[in-house]
């Protein structure tokens, strides 16, 4: 191990107990505390973390990670990351002294933001980073004058028309444009060592992977007619970090591995790398968040009245965190976060129309509305998954709120994956006969892949269309039945006892 993490880092969770089970655990702690009020933590299965990444190097086995920092700065994921031997993504001063400082070396890092300040520009050349990336004259100059000893990534428009997270307009050139580009650096005697793009997140064709491969093919003929000597090809990010994607990671990897053959052929000398973020982390935490405030409005529908006899209201429930923290998502990627409940209702409860609120008043912080929920209380805690990716690390709008702390497990199968790496990325063997670099063997990869050990799972969910309090007309979201088991014994006893 490169020893970039420790067990120190991280609790051992043994076999059979879950995120469920490490949730409850803490949001009672928190209930019952009476030195500290928390209002949100995270709960982060570094274990996700290992299994993605092994399912990566399957699944893509051309391919070099490396990880977007913007996504998720946590500690413990950069550890990991780094103990897996990814490179790393920057996209500022700050993101390179942060990876740099856990002793990530210069060589396995990228300043990737096409729209750099010359003070980090400046940085990068004093501390080493020289793969750095334009997409203009502008960037170009500053990186002549700053860092003369830059090598360049040349980043290249896609059509992300369908993207949910678009990036072409502030992203890359077109190729008409490549052509003068790559000219303007040969006269300035900056070398142009690759191509690089981006199809944005949540795109649902992965067809347009192929047609970016394609392009970039285009532009390093350019690059070697000009006498630049390319040899990196980076397919930016997009990846999903979620089960039930519309396109799946697989989907996607087949397509991309067709074009790779096609195009830039094993052999061919050209280094392929890949910026993921979202992929890695976004299964991998889970938040706890808790109530604060509550206020029941009356809904204005004459002559409806609910089943006890009163008027129909619905429920606004306040929480710790907003649109403007963690819950951005809502913002940026247009979605609309589904509450775990933590106590399960019994089936006569009624259920209420409910929306869900930050701390901020104003009416732009809403998280979720159209839930139906029953009579909650403040103290009460909610369960949101898929919540690792652009939630942690972010610059916070509420006057320097404390990010939520975040308690980070891993299966005792993942940690031992982790610690059997069993070739250094440098041994290139016949594939067939020992293991690829970082991975511990495909039968360890397989057994990793399949199925998780530590699962995010469900706290509780219930079916709202079976319950018989729910309006037949209500605008409901609807969710599996997940039963919820009882605590294993001693659970609390194991978890805080020294790991072997």
């Amino acid at each position: 191990m490169a020893g970039y993490l420790s067990e120190a880092d991280f609790v051992m969770v043994e076999e059979g107990f879950s995120t469920r089970d490490l949730l409850e655990q803490l949001t009672l702690g928190a209930s019952q505390s009476t030195t500290e009020e928390v209002a949100a933590f995270f709960v982060a299965d570094l274990g996700a973390v290992v299994r993605k990444h092994f399912c990566f190097l399957k699944c893509l086995p051309r391919v070099r990670p490396f990880y977007a920092v913007k996504c998720n700065s946590s500690p413990g994921v950069l550890k990991v990351l780094a103990e897996l031997g990814l490179g790393f993504s920057c996209a500022n001063k700050a993101e390179m002294e942060l990876v740099q400082h856990i002793g990530v070396p210069a060589s396995k890092i990228i300043y990737a933001n096409p729209c750099k300040q010359i003070a980090h520009i400046k940085y990068a050349a004093k501390h080493g980073v020289r793969l750095l990336s334009f997409d203009n004259e502008m960037e170009l100059a500053k990186v002549v004058k700053s860092h003369p000893s830059a090598k360049m990534v040349l980043c290249i428009a896609t059509d992300d028309s369908h993207s949910r997270s678009r990036l072409s307009l502030t992203f890359g050139v077109s190729l008409q444009s490549c052509r003068h580009l790559l000219e303007d650096a040969k006269r300035n005697h900056v070398e142009v060592v690759g191509v690089s793009f981006h199809i944005g997140s949540g795109c649902p064709d992965p067809q347009a992977y192929a047609q970016s491969i394609a392009d970039a093919r285009l532009v390093f003929e350019m690059g070697a007619e000009l006498g630049h000597r390319m040899h990196i090809l980076d397919l930016g990010g997009g990846f999903p970090g979620v089960e039930g994607a519309k396109v799946r990671f697989e989907e996607i990897s087949s397509v991309v591995n067709s074009a790779l053959d096609l195009y830039f052929p094993e052999g061919c000398g050209v280094d392929i790398l890949a910026k993921l973020g979202r992929y890695y982390v976004t299964s991998a935490f889970t938040l706890a968040t808790s109530i604060i405030a509550k206020k029941e409005v009356l809904l204005e529908q004459p002559g409806r009245e609910e089943e006890n006899g009163s008027a129909p209201k619905t429920i606004l429930y306040q929480l710790g965190e907003g649109e403007y923290g963690i819950f951005n998502s809502v913002l940026f990627d247009n979605t609309c976060p589904t509450p775990i409940l933590q106590k399960k209702p019994s089936m006569e409860q009624p259920l209420y129309s409910s929306s869900l609120w930050g701390p901020v008043v104003d009416g732009c912080d809403c998280i979720a509305e159209g839930l139906w929920l029953p009579q909650l209380h403040v103290g009460d805690w909610l369960v949101f998954e898929n919540m690792g990716a652009y939630t942690v690390g972010m610059g916070s709008l509420l006057g320097g709120a404390q990010t939520c702390r975040i308690t980070y497990a891993m299966s005792r199968v993942a940690w031992e994956a982790l610690r059997g790496q069993l070739l250094p990325a440098e041994q290139d063997e016949d594939a067939e006969g020992t293991c690829k670099p970082l991975s511990c063997g495909w039968e360890i990869t397989d057994t990793l892949c399949m199925g998780p050990v530590f699962t995010p799972a469900s706290i509780i969910r219930f079916n709202y269309p079976s319950h018989p309090r729910v309006p037949a007309d209500a605008d409901f979201r609807r969710r599996d039945v997940t039963s919820v088991s009882e605590s294993l014994p001693g659970f609390e006893a194991r978890l805080l006892a020294p790991s072997a």
